[in-house]
C-alpha cells in the first residue's frame, strides 16, 4: 500500500508540474539598447567616451553598464514595467534615477525617448 501511495504520490506531482506554463513574453523592448556619448576634458585635451548600456529580458528584469573609454564603470540590475506604451525603469542603487521611456519603433534606429521626447537610448 505504502509503494502505490509513494507511485501516485509521484505521478500526481508530475502531472500538475507539467500543466504549468510560463507566459512568453515578446515585449519589443526586449534586446540591448546604448547611449554613447564624447568629451573633451580641457586641462588634458584627451578626449573620453562614454558609453550606457540597458539590457531588457524577458522577465521584467535587466542590466544597466557604464563604460568609459572601455573600461566598466558602474553596474547595477534594474526592474522594468510597461503601461500604456510608457516603460517605467526602476533601478535598485541611489546612483542611478529611475525614468519613464517610451519606444519609438517608427525611427531608424528604434529609440526610446523621454517624456519631453529627447532620446534616451537607441536599440543596438
Amino acid at each position: 500500500m505504502k509503494k502505490l501511495f509513494s507511485l501516485l504520490s509521484i505521478i500526481c506531482i508530475i502531472a500538475i508540474s507539467n500543466c504549468s506554463s510560463i507566459p512568453e513574453n515578446n515585449d519589443p523592448i526586449l534586446g540591448t539598447w546604448v547611449k554613447n556619448s564624447a568629451a573633451q576634458n580641457e586641462i588634458t585635451s584627451k578626449n573620453s567616451t562614454t558609453r550606457e548600456e540597458w539590457i531588457f529580458n524577458d522577465v521584467y528584469l535587466g542590466r544597466y553598464q557604464s563604460y568609459t573609454d572601455s573600461n566598466l564603470t558602474f553596474y547595477t540590475d534594474f526592474r522594468w514595467s510597461e503601461e500604456n506604451g510608457k516603460y517605467t525603469i526602476e533601478f535598485g542603487d541611489e546612483h542611478v534615477n529611475d525614468v519613464v521611456v517610451s519606444l519609438e519603433e517608427s525611427n531608424n534606429p528604434e529609440t526610446l525617448a523621454l517624456e519631453n521626447g529627447s532620446v534616451f537610448a537607441t536599440r543596438e
